[in-house]
């Protein structure tokens, strides 16, 4: 619990007006979730406004107000030139700076977050440390688990959850840093003693306009103020930028000799992924159970970070060999089928590119199929270039991912518009997401692989209105459990 004026000290040019010894005694953005005692913050979005909803978040026991306007309700009002802009810090400094207690590690880029997360997770829990996880797929540590709503949650909801880490006697916390989270000031006031770049292609330039933007956004992780410590990979010109420009200490990892921590002979056998690390003398060989040239990349920045947190070496193996199966990260479906099949969330071009090399690498002998789509609202300007990378398949089933308020067709064709110039495609169409995974392991022969991306873990899908069961992992199951039944 704090007095209003205590979370007023914290915002430049706040102006208070009503009573200030008021105590607070939580802070939420939503007025859905106002508790008795609460600060309500009337953020403006895309489609609402919050201060529409203040008088039903006092109705509901909210004592206070942070707002951009003064509002004619009886309650103390903080009024600031931008709640979104105020709202990080204000929710660090009520649940106590719960960050600055916390060997908090993020992991900010376009692909390989989710996956680098659960392999520095696995690597501290072997070192013996008490970990949390916050990410795309879910929140989690000791005995709580929640399924994630967005990749960084708000702000009121990570600082509660880093405080609720802290008082559970964690440690160590790994969370993915999404470009929405930096700049919608999500992580403001949230304080990382490791900051790790993975990569960075095309993606949200419906939101970010330009892929400079894009980065700038990514790069504000590495502020000193911010982050002690940058973690970056030099696989893309992007890292390679970033690493010339922090001005905080730094290591980077990747193919280039340049990099501190140089990944090469990479390989894979029926254990997974396994590749050499070299870092100043020392040359390590390393194995983890997730196939992808880049889950070597991957395992290296945790590597890099392992060793900043003063990990030693064999915690740093064991963790990276007995990481788990990351759900929707090349998760392999196997109903003793006589050709592979694999779910994962690739859904930009370098990612279902890459993804397509590793299968032709894992079964040279056999074809790739591909079910593949593009999300409604997202990236319209990637879509041709994703069509592109999946037309390097030998079957690309192009379909349905999400459409929401988009119709289906429409995606498909501008999928279709970057591979009117690729020769030797078999490309089909099924706007029916089932239907499409259905197809692709009906034509399955020995030694294919199926690749099904875009969804990942995902259980949830939107067309128009309407909100679908679709889990592309069931999906594959029951499509071959068909198959089996029909021979």
């Amino acid at each position: 619990m704090l007095r209003l004026a205590e979370l007023r000290s914290v915002v430049p040019r706040a102006r208070l007006v009503g009573d200030a010894s008021v105590i607070i005694r939580d802070v939420t953005l939503d007025s859905r979730g106002v508790v008795p005692g609460a600060l309500f913050c009337a953020t403006r979005g895309s489609r609402f406004d919050g201060h529409d909803f203040a008088a039903d978040a006092v109705a509901r026991g909210a004592v206070a107000l942070m707002v951009q306007r003064e509002l004619a309700l009886d309650v103390p009002q903080l009024i600031v030139p931008s709640v979104r802009h105020a709202l990080g810090r204000v929710a660090t400094e009520f649940f106590g700076r719960p960050s600055e207690r916390l060997d908090l590690v993020g992991i900010t880029g376009t692909n390989g977050k989710t996956t680098t997360s659960y392999f520095i997770e696995s690597i501290l829990r072997q070192a013996g440390r008490r970990t949390g996880l916050i990410g795309t797929i879910e929140a989690r540590f000791g005995a709580s688990n929640r399924p994630s709503v967005f990749t960084t949650p708000e702000a009121p909801e990570l600082a509660r959850l880093l405080r609720q880490m802290v008082d559970d006697g964690v440690d160590s916390v790994v969370m993915e840093v999404s470009s929405h989270g930096i700049d919608q000031h999500r992580i403001d006031g949230t304080r990382f003693r490791i900051g790790v770049f993975t990569n960075l292609s095309p993606e949200h330039l419906d939101y970010h306009g330009t892929i400079e933007q894009y980065f700038a956004t990514k790069a504000q992780l590495f502020q000193p103020e911010r982050t002690k410590q940058a973690v970056i990979g030099t696989d893309t010109e992007w890292g390679r930028r970033l690493a010339q420009q922090v001005l905080i200490p730094s290591v980077t990892y990747g193919p280039d000799p340049h990099s501190d921590y140089r990944v090469d002979e990479i390989a894979y056998d029926t254990r997974g992924t396994a590749f050499t690390l070299r870092a100043g003398q020392r040359r390590w060989r390393l194995r983890v159970p997730i196939y992808g040239i880049h889950n070597a990349f991957n395992a290296a920045a945790a590597v890099a970070v392992a060793e900043a947190l003063g990990i030693a070496d064999e915690a740093i193996a064991v963790g990276l060999e007995e990481c788990h199966q990351v759900a929707g990260r090349f998760q392999r479906i196997d109903e003793g089928q006589p050709f592979t099949v694999v779910v994962d969330y690739a859904h930009t071009p370098d990612s279902v590119l890459a993804l397509i090399v590793t299968a032709r690498r894992l079964s040279p002998e056999g074809r790739v199929i591909l079910v593949a789509g593009a999300r409604g609202r997202r990236d319209r300007l990637k879509r041709p270039e994703l069509g592109r990378a999946a037309a390097t398949a030998d079957v690309a089933i192009l379909t349905a991912d999400n459409p929401g308020d988009e119709d289906p067709g429409d995606i498909v064709a501008q999928l279709l518009a970057g591979t009117l110039d690729v020769v030797h495609k078999e490309i089909l169409v099924e706007l029916d997401r089932k239907a499409a995974i259905e197809h692709a392991i009906a034509i399955a022969r020995p030694h294919d692989t199926v690749l099904i991306v875009g969804r990942g873990h995902e259980q949830t899908f939107r067309v128009g209105q309407q909100v679908f069961v679709l889990d592309d992992r069931e999906a594959a199951r029951e499509a071959l459990r068909r198959r089996a039944r029909a021979k």
